[in-house]
């Protein structure tokens, strides 16, 4: 090497070193691989504003914050249950049994995200969602509660608030904002295997949501575990929850009643009378909001549908609709196609 090529070898040290000790603490130049992957999952999942993998043309959108990475987590603590977002449900055919209390709960399996396409819409909380918010949807831990979700593949943890129901697919256990996720490092990749751990502040033990629920319109048996509630709404629907639903031959609509109405049940109440023919039932509800995240959700994974998913409220149920269909045959044929998308199959109404 030259005198001229080692001066000018000197220079550039002196410029780059500075940097270095600004960026790096001290440590070598070249970062360990770990702290390379996590620079660059970082930055694909903010730069590449791909989709989450399961919804699409979701996705971050244009406006991206700066500060993802200094985006505060929840704080967990006690907080009154929902009084209607824990209770029974069921959606395409599968009964769901919400906890009723902050418990202990350990869970391991796939983690979407949802992002742009949801954000402002209704939770099952009655918030709106807010993507750049640590947030999660689970179909039964409680509402609200907290959840430590480890990304199994890379370490990374963080800790969500769960405010919404969902993901209503057969492999999937839990759906993350999109903060939640990019902090997890799986924003480009849609999916990742995740371990979802309860958090429980020592006072949040004890609360349970049948203690903020209001007092039922009219006395009905109710076993200490919920078990009844559901036997009773699956049978309201014609559903068996030990065996594939079977065809309900016929159920009369309830017209929505002109008395004063929460807005929530207002704004769902979206199926008319008058439509008669086959329909498929996606969920049923006793909570608004709960049916409106669904539909929210439905309309978005199931985005090739041409028709329009409706509720229909009465008789305080809300009632997931989709159709009407000219015959079975119209209506089994969508039916199989939600099936092979979600892994559970709709049950048939005719009117």
């Amino acid at each position: 090497m030259s005198v001229t090529d080692r001066s000018l070898s000197v220079v550039l040290s002196l410029l780059v070193v500075p940097v270095l000790l600004v960026a790096c603490g001290g440590q070598p130049s070249r970062s360990p691989e770990g702290e390379q992957a996590k620079a660059s999952a970082r930055k694909s999942g903010v730069v590449q504003k791909r989709g989450g993998g399961y919804y699409k043309d979701d996705g971050p959108g244009e406006s991206i914050p700066d500060n993802l990475d200094d985006i505060p987590e929840p704080q967990p603590k006690a907080e009154p249950l929902h009084r209607f977002a824990n209770r029974p449900y069921v959606v395409l055919g599968k009964a769901y049994e919400p906890n009723t209390t902050v418990a202990p709960y350990q869970q391991r399996g796939v983690a979407s995200w949802y992002g742009k396409k949801f954000h402002g819409q209704r939770t099952s909380i009655g918030e709106p969602y807010d993507m750049f918010a640590m947030t999660a949807a689970h179909p039964t831990l409680a509402i609200p509660s907290y959840v430590r979700v480890t990304n199994v593949s890379n370490g990374r943890s963080v800790v969500v608030r769960v405010i919404d129901r969902g993901p209503f697919h057969a492999d999937r256990i839990i759906d993350l904002s999109y903060v939640a996720a990019y902090r997890l490092g799986y924003v480009d990749n849609g999916s990742a295997v995740v371990q979802v751990e309860s958090i429980l502040p020592e006072e949040a033990t004890t609360m349970t949501y049948a203690q903020v629920m209001p007092a039922p319109r009219s006395p009905r048996p109710v076993s200490a575990g919920g078990r009844d509630e559901i036997e009773l709404l699956a049978a309201s629907l014609g559903l068996d929850t030990t065996a594939a639903p079977p065809l309900v031959s016929e159920l009369r609509p309830i017209a929505a009643r002109p008395s004063p109405t929460p807005p929530s049940e207002a704004a769902t109440s979206g199926v008319s009378p008058a439509l008669s023919g086959v329909f498929l039932q996606l969920g049923a509800f006793a909570s608004a909001d709960n049916a409106e995240s669904l539909r929210s959700h439905l309309q978005r994974e199931l985005d090739w549908l041409n028709e329009g998913i409706q509720i229909n409220a009465g008789g305080g149920m809300h009632r997931v609709h989709m159709g009407p269909y000219r015959n079975r045959a119209d209506a089994e044929r969508v039916a199989e196609r939600i099936r092979l998308a979600l892994g559970y199959k709709p049950t048939f109404v005719t009117r």
